[in-house]
């Protein structure tokens, strides 16, 4: 038997290390690979409390008119108001966000243009400092920051409060459903968000004993006294991956949370072009490994590994004759597609795109090498004409 071991190629042992890595993410990484973590059904409360709805917004023009008006027209129960954060817009965000209210009416508007952020700020947190502090003035109950990307059913906000209510939760956030029009986004965007299960399964996240912890900067609700508990924005003011640190800032002082995928909630930003969904990637790919070389060289040889070798070593063990590896890398490339199976159905998407996910893998591989080149040219996190030259990751749980 040691001998027959011995005599197994490398290409063969590969291919297995492959298939035992799969084995163990499909049952041990908390069943990431499920679409059932959604909001409860929405329960009636005896009492709606207040709510005030932050949108930061940065030259948003051309989504606002599909987004805005989804909130103005929550059916809420409560007491509801939006403050939207016009972020040093250069084409006209605030003044179009007002003649929206203007025309659609609902929910009371207000619009707020705090400058440009102070030394130390993400532009975006920046923005939600400004919103949250005018917000807090009406002392709501509860905070919905929201991207303005986002729409929104009439009754989101609703189920929203119904499931912080009743769950308990401090945080309760939805991952939007992100477009999916394009060939690019069609490969690329089902994949984005079933990698990010995968590296905060939504199961583990949620459970009270938590072995995870994140959210979706889209679609959070939060508890005012867990935000003032957790130092929030201050204590995450210079994370380019803010819902993740915000997450953890609650989470860290002792706060629920809870994630799950959206039913009510849709982003509408168009990404029709690789060179648009790479951007959003590599902007804060390096971040999240904290810019550390190590971690880089280990996430790439695990994609390697996870993703590649699968396909690798089943069409190289057809080629060169080797039926243990062509055997051993099929079945953990169909092990892999079956994972991404849920993902796809819940984008409406063919079931054929599951076996391309090697080489959406290998688009994300480089799109993270990429990442780091910037980040070491001094480029940093760029985003919609503001640079981070050292931007943090979301900060670690204690």
């Amino acid at each position: 038997m040691w001998g027959r071991l011995r005599r197994m190629s490398a290409l063969v042992w590969i291919a297995l290390a492959s298939l035992v890595v799969w084995l163990w993410l499909l049952l041990g990484q908390g069943f990431f690979w499920r679409t059932d973590q959604r909001l409860p059904p929405r329960a009636e409360l005896e009492h709606w409390p207040d709510v005030a709805v932050v949108v930061p917004a940065r030259d948003e023009a051309e989504v606002l008119p599909s987004s805005l008006p989804s909130l103005l027209a929550q059916d809420y129960p409560g007491r509801a108001s939006v403050f939207l954060v016009d972020d040093g817009s250069s084409d006209g965000t605030g003044e179009l966000a007002r003649r929206l209210a203007e025309r659609h009416g609902g929910l009371a508007l207000t619009v707020v243009s705090p400058g440009e952020p102070e030394a130390g700020w993400t532009g975006k947190l920046w923005a939600l400092r400004a919103g949250i502090a005018l917000a807090r003035a009406d002392g709501p109950e509860y905070l919905l920051l929201t991207d303005a990307d986002i729409v929104h059913r009439p009754d989101s906000l609703r189920a929203l409060v119904a499931a912080a209510r009743g769950g308990g939760f401090d945080l309760v956030s939805q991952m939007a459903r992100l477009r999916v029009a394009s060939g690019w986004e069609r490969l690329i965007v089902p994949a984005f968000v079933y990698f990010f299960a995968q590296l905060y399964p939504f199961r583990w996240i949620n459970a009270r004993r938590a072995r995870a912890t994140a959210a979706a900067g889209g679609c959070v609700l939060l508890r005012t006294e867990a935000a003032e508990r957790a130092g929030i924005p201050r204590a995450v003011r210079q994370a380019v991956i803010d819902d993740v640190s915000v997450a953890r800032a609650v989470r860290r002082s002792g706060g629920r949370v809870w994630l799950g995928l959206a039913d009510r909630v849709d982003s509408v930003r168009p990404y029709p072009r690789l060179g648009d969904l790479w951007r959003m990637v590599s902007r804060s790919a390096y971040a999240q490994l904290r810019h550390n070389p190590l971690v880089l060289l280990g996430t790439v040889a695990g994609l390697a590994l996870v993703y590649l070798a699968p396909p690798v070593t089943f069409f190289a063990g057809l080629a060169t004759g080797s039926p243990g590896a062509a055997w051993a890398g099929g079945l953990a490339w169909l092990v892999m597609a079956g994972t991404y199976l849920p993902m796809l159905r819940y984008y409406r998407q063919r079931p054929v795109l599951a076996l391309t996910l090697p080489f959406t893998a290998l688009l994300y591989l480089l799109m993270t090498l990429d990442s780091a080149v910037q980040h070491y040219r001094g480029r940093g996190a760029a985003w919609k004409g503001r640079t981070y030259t050292r931007p943090e990751a979301a900060p670690e749980q204690p």
